[in-house]
């Protein structure tokens, strides 16, 4: 018994004795390995952590509503506006200046006929289009500038209809060019190249001048796109789970996007307009910061994800791709080219690359698209306010001296929180500006 205890004894105070018996690799627990909140880990599933970001947003946005509910109670009866809507349906301008929008988009489709039929010249052409492009932004500004009923919010929806008419309307212009620039090449055959979609794509090829027709631009019209194609990639069918869980995202988002709009509207309601000093309007800053970063969030993934996945999985349009990680920017650069594709592919498509074509240099064909973007903000806030005050076009303007001094003395993570910060901060500082000017011209000087 002795024996046997010291063998047993012996096993457990020292393995190594046992030889070949047993593999030192039994006894080993430990490796070289990184942590996973480290870089060089590889380890990038961090969907816990976006859980808990949502629920802290949730918590502390919720702790904000009860806040402003106390102090100030329901100030907007959405019953009452409700009921505004539905008592005279036929005085909504908004609503008449988008169905009147029908009339410039027929307007191009007939143009281009005439142009495929050799009907109209090409100089011809140049100018009806022209014509009819410049009506499209003119037009609906003057309506909601002279019409007083028009709010807005009605005005803000109308006008980015019309400006997403404008985009389409002059990419259709370019490449129908295009096409007859080829067909007189004997190359009448459009293009069509591989795109990245959903499963399988469909391709039928269409050549031109058999795209002229109304269905035709009509899905274009209604496709998730701006630019515009002879064949777009196409789906070979509308998967309906896929379809059901964005419908319910964008029903869940909805009430959240609005209830951070009634945040931040309360939180503009406190601002002291008379008596501001600069350490106030820092302390205001900073307190609508958070709120209106949290509406641009919700607003990206409930426009850009849920919506635009709805509308392309009904139309089976295969080319999903309307953003990229916009949130590992590491420059402003990369921030505006990843954000919004949509657009990007517009701008490098039917703006940069013909001014490149043309001998401009890169610098200044760069300078030209942020002055065109800042041109459309302006209009998309101007107008409707009924003010000019050429805040949002500045603060687009001021991201090239911002790209440049991120891209020039940042690098990496220090980029990345620069983008951020202009983010979070950037867009309360324009707002800011707005409700002053509106609060002091339409409500100072009558108290």
């Amino acid at each position: 018994n002795s024996g046997r205890a010291g063998a047993t004894h012996g096993e457990f105070s020292r393995p190594a004795a046992l030889g070949s018996d047993v593999s030192p690799g039994l006894c080993r627990c430990h490796k070289v390995q990184e942590s996973l909140l480290s870089s060089s880990s590889g380890y990038s599933n961090y969907r816990g952590i976006l859980n808990w970001c949502v629920v802290m947003l949730v918590l502390s946005n919720a702790r904000l509503f009860l806040e402003n509910l106390i102090k100030y109670g329901i100030l907007v009866d959405p019953i009452q506006v409700v009921s505004l809507f539905l008592k005279d349906p036929y005085s909504w301008p908004s609503l008449c200046l988008i169905i009147a929008a029908n009339v410039f988009a027929l307007a191009a489709l007939h143009i281009e006929r005439r142009l495929a039929a050799g009907s109209l010249s090409e100089n011809g052409g140049t100018v009806l289009h022209t014509l009819n492009l410049l009506t499209i932004l003119c037009f609906p500004a003057l309506v909601v500038l002279m019409v007083s009923s028009v709010t807005p919010v009605g005005a803000v929806f109308a006008l980015s209809i019309y400006t997403i008419l404008f985009l389409k309307l002059f990419s259709f212009r370019d490449v129908n060019k295009w096409c007859r620039d080829r067909a007189q090449a004997k190359a009448a055959r459009a293009p069509s190249g591989p795109k990245r979609a959903n499963g399988d794509v469909a391709q039928s090829e269409v050549c031109y001048p058999a795209n002229l027709t109304y269905r035709d631009m009509y899905y274009f019209l209604f496709a998730p796109t701006l630019c515009y194609e002879l064949d777009f990639p196409r789906s070979p069918r509308i998967r309906k789970r896929f379809l059901l869980r964005r419908l319910f995202e964008m029903v869940r988002a909805f009430p959240a996007l609005c209830l951070s709009c009634w945040c931040v509207a309360e939180i503009d309601a406190e601002l002291c307009f008379q008596d501001m000093d600069y350490s106030r309007i820092i302390e205001r800053l900073l307190k609508l910061a958070v709120p209106n970063h949290l509406i641009w969030l919700i607003f990206f993934y409930w426009f850009f994800h849920s919506s635009l996945n709805v509308l392309a999985e009904v139309m089976q349009f295969g080319d999903r791709e309307f953003y990229r990680d916009w949130w590992n920017s590491e420059s402003v650069t990369y921030f505006w080219q990843n954000w919004n594709i949509p657009v990007h592919k517009w701008c490098l498509r039917h703006f940069y690359k013909p001014m490149i074509k043309r001998g401009v240099s890169k610098w200044t064909a760069q300078t030209a698209v942020f002055l065109a973007s800042a041109f459309f903000h302006e209009y998309l806030v101007s107008v409707p306010l009924k003010m000019f005050r050429l805040w949002a076009f500045m603060g687009m303007m001021a991201q090239i001296p911002l790209a440049w001094l991120v891209g020039r003395f940042l690098r990496g993570n220090y980029g990345n929180a620069a983008v951020w910060i202009s983010l979070i901060i950037g867009q309360p500082i324009a707002v800011l500006m707005y409700v002053h000017d509106y609060y002091v011209l339409n409500y100072e000087g009558s108290q």
